[in-house]
Parts: structure tokens; sequence; C-alpha cells
């Protein structure tokens, strides 16, 4: 199901059509250095984390990480979206993407994207973001977005992490 469109790319749901996709983009070395190893090994494990994951979050919030697309041709290139986390106050943004589609501006273009369905669709007045304190990459792209860093804290493990917010209502 297609949920946002952009000049370059399709934002639409991740289904278990997706799982070869899934399990590559989460086993890239940055994937697993800035987000988390989720220990997704096969193909089979792929769909099953789809389901107890996005296709969940999904149903349960109503939104959830998409598959991001290139228009021509539907190459899955990343995914971005929004993840309701119990250890935060409000949904946060997230996205990746794999290597090779990394530098091509896909991430700002689908972000952007994302924030604004957040806003005028979703209804979110404060949109948070996370991410590692050494990932610079996902940090610029924050800032360019328009988030500022709120905080540092803790994570799953013991890393710190940086909280970003982003208030629509000041915008």
């Amino acid at each position: 199901m297609k949920v946002l469109e952009t000049e370059r790319l399709i934002l639409r749901e991740i289904t278990s059509e997706d799982a070869l996709f899934i399990l590559e983009l989460l086993n890239t070395p940055s994937f697993k250095k800035y987000i988390g190893d989720r220990g997704v090994r096969s193909v089979d494990d792929a769909s099953a984390f789809i389901e107890t994951r996005y296709r969940k979050s999904y149903r349960d919030h109503g939104y959830g990480l998409y598959a991001v697309e290139l228009k021509p041709d539907n190459t899955p290139v990343g995914m971005c979206g929004f993840v309701r986390r119990d250890t935060l106050p409000g949904p946060d943004i997230g996205f990746a993407f794999l290597p090779e589609y990394e530098g091509k501006g896909y991430g700002f273009e689908s972000a952007s994207a994302v924030l604004n369905f957040g806003q005028e669709i979703l209804g979110f007045g404060r949109i948070l973001a996370i991410t590692a304190t050494s990932n610079q990459a996902s940090i610029g792209l924050l800032e360019k977005l328009g988030f500022v860093f709120t905080e540092k804290i803790r994570g799953t493990e013991s890393e710190h992490l940086n909280l970003y917010s982003f208030d629509a209502r000041e915008r």
C-alpha cells in the first residue's frame, strides 16, 4: 500500500514480499553499528520480523517505517517513517538506506515527506529522533530537516544516544 510519493520516490508499507530486501538492509554494517543487530539472519527471520515489528506497528499505531522505492523501477533502497517506542514520549522518525543509495538525497527527500505526513495527516505536533552520538550522517540529516538537539539519553544498552526534537507548532 502506497503511503507517500515524492519527485523520485514512493514510500509504501513493508510487506512479507520485502523479506529479502529487509534481510539485506538490517545486515548492512552501518545498520548494525548505528541502529543495532536485530538478529535477522534468514529470509524466514526477515518475514517474521516484518510481521512482528513493521506490520504490527501499522495495526497498533496507524503508522510505522515504510519501504522507500525508486519511482522508475520500484527498486527498494531504504526505509523511512515513524517508530513508537515505550521509552520516548512521542513518535520518532527513523531512516536507513542501503549503502549504495546513501549520499544521493533520498534520506532528505523521504524524511521531508514523512515529516509533512506526520504533521498534516497524523496530526503530530512534536516529532522526536534518536541517533548514535557518532552517527554524523544522521545528525547532519536531522539538523538539515530542522530537528534541534535536546539531550543525551541512555539507549537500550549502555550507550548514549542523542535525542532530537522537531516541533511542528513552531514552524
